[in-house]
């Protein structure tokens, strides 16, 4: 299917890999790993044939096709969703093109459109629609989303859609790189499950090790610009390297005692006449010897003591009868929830039923409309959310924005510390102006460490980190003395921390006193309508399981005064259903012209004139920061409406 023969690949005096070989046959499930630089990307871009190897060839048998998900968005144009999801090769797109056209103006009868018909039919792309939107329903698309213009959708949307585009055309070869950014829990379990029958082959890159332990059966390591390849997953690679590099590192010291050995004979012996010839049998001896490498281990451990806060009293936060709502559409009505020092609580539930809206309710960051908000004493909040960015100051470098934290670390600290964040060597000495959007998550994450509140509010901390940074996180976290709640899709990063779980779907929290694994043999399902029947079903009988609100069921005899309060309900329902679609109305222009403006800003970025007027490059800066930060508020409020008119229409 794929074979790469003796490839390598320089940029000016590093070398990123050299004559390294792969064939990947049908059926095979391997994942890329390596260290950040180690050429992954790169790789990738050479087997895709948008980067030429220096030396060696690519081939791909002729047949075979291809598909490719980086690990950023690509440009879009004007279609839908479903239109995209479809839009499985340029014919397919040539001929949906003429059948629009057709019927937007009527000319149906002509020789073009039926030709264009018989072949779209022989394609079989009126079977693509079908199989589209049930793989679109499993990437959480609702159906009200196929319609709706791609371009107008957040980013990870849009790489939801594309990845529907490939599980549609389902190629011979599927790469993937970082598939999972964009998912939620719920999202990447569906997406597991399908890629554990897909027909193809797959390879891909992914930080996401429980992801990897359920897929692959081959692991492939660019190290030391060599490609090692293991068979097994993640798991059985990490114990099968280290057993390797044991072995490697034995062969290694007795090949040196071997060679102190001989060179101490030769030593000693060669002065003398009757040694003479022996002494030099073993220094020759000694220059035929294939000479062994030590071992360079992998992903060193990064031991870091970060400092602790100071400690808050036993009940560190509480919501009580809280109310939450957008305009008219009510996302929380008469919650309850409390935090007690030490707890490490992860939110887990559907995209868009109110996770980051719960953890920016406790955090502060959004004012308590109804109910209270009460701090425990001595309790101090950190709100770590992906639009942290706006705290960092532009005219700062990354060294000096750590050590501008109230309490300073040493800065042998802080470059250890920066190091395991990816922030390396001269890094430390960049702007912070010219960070991207994850370096700059990444930076405030460390200052969020090494001056830590004692109340840590985490939303998809993981991000934009790799495997070695994640480690250290979870190290850094072990060791924390505060409490914890967080959100994430990493499943790895979730059985590392979480003691306590919080499912919440339809304005409803429901509390597992258990880890993960606990609360998925408790609520007997992945999704979020079984964690709520699971959640049903308990009882007081049960009191290892604290249910904050319980979903009650309907009694099966209705009183006269019941029914009118359904009825009363109903007409409510149907009200907001209407205010919520002229709402959803509203935030879709909003979404445009905020694309609108931040499209005109990035232009302007890119402009050289920028740079020659002072000043006028950080402040774009941080109008795109601005304007990235209410676009992401904007789509979180388009899910909200989104999911409350499909709610409203059950």
């Amino acid at each position: 299917m794929l074979t790469l023969s003796k490839v390598s690949k320089a940029y000016a005096h590093k070398t990123l890999f050299e004559e390294i070989s792969l064939q990947v046959n049908t059926g095979d499930r391997m994942a890329l790993v390596g260290a950040n630089g180690a050429g992954k990307s790169t790789l990738f871009s050479i087997i895709l044939k948008t980067l030429p190897p220096d030396e060696g060839s690519v081939n791909l048998d002729r047949y075979t096709t291809l598909g490719y998900l980086p690990q950023e968005t690509t440009v879009i144009g004007d279609e839908t969703v479903l239109e995209l999801a479809t839009n499985i090769s340029p014919e397919h797109e040539r001929l949906r093109s003429i059948l629009s056209e057709g019927d937007r103006t009527g000319a149906t009868d002509t020789e073009e459109y039926h030709e264009a018909q018989g072949k779209f039919a022989e394609l079989g792309a009126y079977q693509l629609e079908p199989k589209a939107k049930r793989i679109l329903k499993g990437l959480a698309f609702r159906e009200t989303d196929f319609d709706r213009k791609a371009k107008t959708m957040s980013g990870g949307w849009v790489m939801r859609a594309h990845l529907a585009r490939l599980l549609v055309m389902e190629p011979d070869l599927l790469m993937l790189d970082e598939p999972t950014n964009h998912l939620d829990l719920e999202s990447l379990q569906w997406f597991e499950t399908y890629l554990q029958s897909y027909p193809g082959a797959i390879l891909m890159i992914s930080h996401d090790r429980s992801f990897l332990n359920a897929l692959v059966d081959q692991i492939l390591e660019l190290r030391n610009q060599t490609l090692h390849i293991y068979r097994g997953n993640y798991d059985d690679y990490v114990l099968e390297r280290a057993e390797r590099e044991a072995r490697q590192l034995s062969a290694f010291q007795n090949q040196q005692k071997e060679i102190q050995r001989l060179q101490e004979f030769a030593d000693r012996f060669r002065a003398k006449a009757s040694k003479a010839s022996q002494a030099q049998s073993k220094l020759k001896q000694i220059d035929r010897m294939e000479k062994l490498e030590a071992p360079e281990t992998t992903d060193k451990k990064i031991n870091i003591r970060f400092p602790q806060p100071p400690r808050s009293g036993q009940r560190v936060i509480a919501l009580e009868e809280v109310h939450h709502a957008y305009g008219d559409l009510s996302v929380y009505q008469g919650i309850n929830f409390e935090a007690e020092r030490g707890n490490r609580t992860v939110l887990v539930g559907p995209n868009g039923a109110g996770k980051s809206t719960l953890l920016k309710l406790l955090g502060g960051a959004l004012e308590i409309q109804q109910g209270k908000r009460i701090l425990g004493h001595n309790a101090l909040v950190g709100y770590f959310s992906q639009n942290r960015v706006e705290m960092l100051n532009p005219n700062r470098t990354v060294l000096q924005e750590v050590m501008s934290i109230s309490k300073p670390v040493p800065e042998v600290a802080a470059r250890t510390v920066l190091g395991s964040f990816l922030f390396s060597g001269d890094d430390a000495y960049k702007k912070t102006a010219v960070l991207s959007g994850g370096e700059k998550s990444r930076l405030s994450l460390v200052k969020l460490l090494l001056d830590p509140p004692n109340l840590l509010l985490m939303d998809e901390p993981t991000t934009h980190l790799d495997m070695a940074s994640i480690d250290a996180l979870i190290q850094a976290l072990k060791q924390y003395e505060g409490t914890i709640v967080f959100i994430s899709h990493d499943v790895y990063f979730i059985r590392a921390l979480a003691q306590n779980v919080l499912h919440i779907s339809g304005g409803k929290l429901t509390a597992y006193s258990g880890d993960y694994d606990y609360y998925l043999e408790k609520s007997n399902a992945v999704s979020a309508k079984h964690a709520l029947v699971a959640g049903d079903k308990l009882t007081d009988s049960r009191p290892q399981e604290t249910i904050v609100e319980k979903v009650k069921a309907p009694s099966t005899f209705k009183t006269k005064e019941q029914k009118r309060k359904e009825a009363e309900e109903r007409q409510a329902r149907s009200t907001a259903k209407k205010s919520a679609k002229t709402d959803l109305i509203q935030v879709e222009a909003d979404i445009a012209d905020l694309e609108r403006r931040k499209k005109a800003v990035c232009a302007q970025l890119e402009s050289h004139e920028t740079y020659k007027q002072g000043g006028q490059a950080v402040d774009l800066n941080r109008e795109l920061t601005n304007l990235e930060s209410e676009l992401e508020e904007k789509n979180r409020r388009w899910e909200f409406i989104s999911e409350l008119i499909a709610e409203a229409s059950t």
